[in-house]
C-alpha cells in the first residue's frame, strides 16, 4: 500500500477522490475495528496515511516522532513512513484555518463554539485560538470541567458569534440531523460543520437560510488533503492546488436537480444531460412508484394525495442521499419545504421554465388532466419554483437545448 486512509466508517468519506485531484498515485480506504489498528500501524506496510474518526488520538502511542502542531493539539491525522521511522502530524490545522478563511469567517474576539470532543475538536480549538478568538468553549452531550452541555451552550452561551462543528451529526447516511438548533444564538455572525458529505449540512442550511456565512468541510477536506499530501511526497505544500482539487470534487459530487411543472420535460433534459456528462440518472415519481407498488396515478386516487405526498417525501429523501446524480424531481415535490431542504444539502435546483401554453394536460395525470387544472396548479407553483431555484432554464425549447443551457449554466 503506498498511501491511504484510515478509520471506522468510511463509507462517507471523499479522500480518495480529493488525492485523485491533487497527484497521480493510488489512495486506498482501509476500514479498521479497533482491535486492528494497533497491528495494522506496527505493521508499517504504507508510505503514509491519513487518519479520521475515531482514531486521530487512538495512533498517537503507535507513533516514533509527532510534530509540535500535532501534539498541542493533541490528535494525529496523519502518518508518514520514512525508512521504517513513523512521522505523525496533524494537517486538519492548515486545512481548518484555510476553510475559515476561505468563507471570510473572521474569530479575531470573538466568542466561539466548538460542538463535540474528539480529534477534530481538538484541532478547532487550536484554530480558534491562533486566530484569535476572545473565548472559546467546547460543547458535548456530557457535562466536564472542560466542557459545557448542549443545554447550557443554549440557556448560557447563545450570545456565541462563531459555531465550529466537529461531531459526526448530520453526515451520511443520516443527513436530515443536525447538532444543534442556531435560531436561538441572535449573535451568530458564521457558521463551520467539519462535516463534509452531504456537501451542506442542515446546520449549514439553517445559517444561510439566516444570511449567516456558512460552510461545509469540503474545503477543509481539500486543503489538509493537499498538504499530506506534500508531506507523503517529501515536497513543499502548493496552496494553489486547493481550489483546484475542491473545485474538481465539488462538481463531480454535486447533485443537478430538475424541478417544474408536469410536461416540462425534467426527465426528458435529465436523461439527456446524464448521458452527455456520464452521471447517473434518477427519477423521484419512479422513486415513489416503487415505494407505492402500483401506478401513481391509481394511488392517488384510491388514497388520496396526502398519502402520495408522503411515499414523494420518503422518496424525495432517498435520492437526496446520492451524489453526482442528476434527480429529476414531481411537479409538485417543492411545494413541501422539506423536500427542498434535502435535495438542497447535496443538490443544485434548476427549474426549467416552460410556459403554460408549451405544457399538456394528461389524463394519466390526476392533478392536471385538464386544462383548468393544469393552469391552476401552474399560477400556484410557478412562485414556488421560482423561490426554491438555485438556476432558472429557458424550457420553451428543444430537450438539446435545455440540456446544454443547463450544462454551460452549472460548468459541467
Amino acid at each position: 500500500m503506498q498511501f491511504g486512509l484510515t478509520g471506522g466508517a468510511l463509507g462517507h468519506s471523499y479522500s480518495r477522490e480529493i488525492h485523485a485531484a491533487i497527484a497521480d498515485y493510488e489512495y486506498e480506504l482501509v476500514e479498521l475495528k479497533p482491535d486492528e489498528v494497533r497491528p495494522f500501524i506496527e505493521k508499517r506496510e504504507f508510505r503514509g496515511i491519513n487518519v479520521t474518526i475515531p482514531y486521530k488520538q487512538t495512533v498517537m502511542p503507535l507513533i516514533d516522532e509527532i510534530s509540535d502542531e500535532a501534539l498541542a493539539i493533541g490528535a494525529v491525522n496523519t502518518i508518514v513512513n520514512k525508512n521504517g521511522r513513523l512521522y505523525g502530524y496533524n494537517t486538519d490545522f492548515y486545512g481548518m484555518t484555510a476553510m475559515l478563511r476561505k468563507y471570510g469567517m473572521d474569530l479575531k474576539d470573538k466568542k466561539v463554539l466548538v460542538l463535540g470532543t474528539g480529534g477534530t475538536s481538538k484541532t478547532a480549538n487550536a484554530v480558534a485560538k491562533h486566530l484569535g478568538a476572545k473565548e472559546i468553549l467546547t460543547v458535548s452531550r456530557k457535562k466536564t470541567q472542560n466542557t459545557a452541555t448542549y443545554e447550557e451552550a443554549l440557556e448560557k452561551h447563545n450570545d456565541a458569534q462563531i459555531i465550529i462543528n466537529t461531531t459526526p451529526v448530520g453526515m451520511f447516511p443520516h443527513g436530515s440531523e443536525k447538532p444543534v438548533d442556531i435560531s436561538r444564538f441572535t449573535c451568530l455572525s458564521g457558521v463551520a460543520d467539519a462535516v463534509y458529505n452531504p456537501l451542506r449540512t442542515n446546520l449549514v442550511l439553517d445559517a444561510l437560510e439566516r444570511g449567516i456565512p456558512a460552510c461545509g468541510g469540503l474545503y477543509m477536506l481539500s486543503a489538509q488533503g493537499v498538504m499530506a499530501s506534500a508531506l507523503f511526497r517529501d515536497i513543499p505544500c502548493d496552496s494553489s492546488i486547493v481550489e483546484k482539487a475542491f473545485t474538481q470534487v465539488e462538481n463531480g459530487k454535486r447533485n443537478i436537480v430538475l424541478t417544474g411543472m408536469p410536461t416540462s420535460g425534467k426527465t426528458s433534459v435529465g436523461t439527456l444531460i446524464a448521458e452527455k456528462t456520464g452521471r447517473k440518472f434518477y427519477d423521484t415519481d419512479e422513486i415513489t412508484q416503487e415505494l407505492t407498488g402500483m401506478p401513481i396515478p391509481g394511488y392517488i386516487r384510491e388514497y388520496g394525495e396526502p398519502a402520495f405526498r408522503e411515499k414523494e417525501r420518503l422518496a424525495v429523501e432517498k435520492a437526496s442521499q446520492y451524489s453526482g446524480a442528476v434527480i429529476a424531481t414531481g411537479g409538485g415535490a417543492v411545494m413541501n419545504a422539506e423536500n427542498v431542504r434535502a435535495l438542497r444539502r447535496n443538490g443544485t435546483l434548476v427549474f426549467l421554465n416552460r410556459s403554460l401554453e408549451k405544457l399538456t394536460a394528461a389524463t394519466d395525470r390526476p392533478l392536471s388532466d385538464s386544462g383548468d387544472k393544469l393552469a391552476k396548479l401552474f399560477e400556484t407553483r410557478l412562485p414556488v419554483y421560482m423561490k426554491t431555484a438555485d438556476t432558472v432554464i429557458n424550457g420553451d425549447v428543444t430537450v438539446e437545448e435545455a440540456a446544454q443551457a443547463v450544462m454551460k449554466e452549472l460548468k459541467l
